[in-house]
C-alpha cells in the first residue's frame, strides 16, 4: 500500500463529510462514516495482492455491522480504468477517481469480468427511451446494428451487453438505460461456523454471530439493532474501542487473567452464565 494512495482516498471521504478510522495490522484500512453509511475499505497498489482469507473477513463483517467492503488499488496487474467496476473475491474494486466519482452518487455502469467489459441494460428504461424519441423497433435495430428480435430481447429483460454494444446504446440514449452499480449496497449474510465457546454463547443467546480474524476483536455479534465487538484477551486493542465507538457498538472484553479498567469486562465463566440477551445487553448499557 502507498501511504500517498491512502491519504487520497483519505481526503476524498473526509471532503464528503464522513468520520475516519485507520487501522493498522487489519484486514481492512480504513473504517469510514457519514449518518447510515458505513464503509470497511482496504487499499491497495495492486488489487491482486489482497487475499481470500482478508476477503471474506471483509465481507462477514460488513454483514454484521451494516458497512460496504471495498477495494482501491492503483491497478491489478494492469492499471484499473476509471469509471469502471472491477471485483476481487466479490467485493467491489476500484479506481480512487471512480471511488471519487461513488462520493457523488456518479456511480459507474461498466464492469470488468470473467466475460470482459459489460454493462446491465434496463430493459424497461430501453423500452421507454425509445418510445419516448419516436424509434421503432426496427429503426432502432438498424442504429445499433442488430436485430429488431435482439432489441425486443433487450426490453423484455434486464441484460448484460458487451462494452462495445453499450456504447451504441449509449450514443442513443444516454446512460440513463443502463444500470448503475451502487457499490455501497448491503451484503447478503455469509453462513459462517463459531467454534469457540464464547462464540457458541452468543448464538444461544439469540444474536448472529461470527469470529473474526484480522480484526481489533475476536467474536462480532449481532441481535436486531444491537452489535457486540468482543475481545478475549487480558490486553485490549485500542482500535477496537474506537471501532466500536464510530458505528455505535458495544465493547466487551472477556479477559483471562487481568480485569482491564474503563471497559465492560467479564470473565469467561461469568460471560457463560449469560441466560438472556437483555442481561448481557443492560450490562453492557449500565457500564
Amino acid at each position: 500500500m502507498k501511504p500517498e494512495l491512502l491519504e487520497q482516498v483519505g481526503i476524498s471521504l473526509l471532503r464528503k463529510g464522513y468520520t475516519l478510522k485507520y487501522l493498522t495490522r487489519t484486514c481492512f484500512d480504513i473504517l469510514a462514516r457519514k449518518e447510515g453509511r458505513i464503509l470497511l475499505i482496504k487499499v491497495l497498489e495492486d488489487a491482486n495482492s489482497i487475499s481470500p482469507e482478508y476477503a471474506e473477513q471483509m465481507k462477514n463483517l460488513c454483514f454484521y455491522i451494516n458497512a460496504s467492503p471495498i477495494v482501491i488499488a492503483d491497478k491489478a496487474g494492469a492499471r484499473l480504468q476509471d469509471n469502471i467496476i472491477y471485483s476481487r473475491f466479490d467485493i467491489y474494486t476500484l479506481s480512487p477517481a471512480s471511488f471519487a466519482n461513488c462520493l457523488e452518487n456518479k456511480f459507474p455502469f461498466a464492469k470488468r469480468s470473467k466475460a470482459g467489459l459489460t454493462a446491465s441494460l434496463s430493459g424497461r428504461k430501453l423500452k421507454e427511451m425509445r418510445e419516448h424519441q419516436g424509434y421503432s423497433l426496427s429503426s432502432l435495430a438498424k442504429k445499433l446494428g442488430v436485430s429488431s428480435r435482439m432489441v425486443s430481447k433487450y426490453e423484455a429483460q434486464d441484460s448484460e451487453v458487451t462494452f462495445k454494444r453499450a456504447l451504441r446504446i449509449y450514443d442513443v440514449f444516454g446512460g440513463n438505460v443502463f444500470k448503475k452499480i451502487d457499490i455501497f449496497a448491503p451484503l447478503q449474510k455469509i453462513d459462517v461456523r463459531c467454534r469457540s465457546d464464547v462464540g457458541k454463547k452468543y448464538l444461544d443467546l439469540g444474536f448472529d454471530a461470527a469470529e473474526t480474524r484480522k480484526t481489533p476483536f475476536n467474536v462480532v455479534a449481532k441481535r436486531e439493532e444491537e452489535i457486540i465487538l468482543t475481545e478475549v484477551c487480558d490486553k485490549p486493542n485500542p482500535q477496537a474501542k474506537s471501532m466500536s465507538k464510530l458505528i455505535d457498538a458495544e465493547n466487551l472484553v472477556i479477559f483471562r487473567k487481568k480485569k482491564p479498567k474503563n471497559i465492560p469486562s467479564l470473565t469467561k465463566k461469568e460471560f457463560l452464565e449469560f441466560e438472556k440477551a437483555n442481561e448481557l445487553i443492560k450490562f453492557l448499557k449500565e457500564f
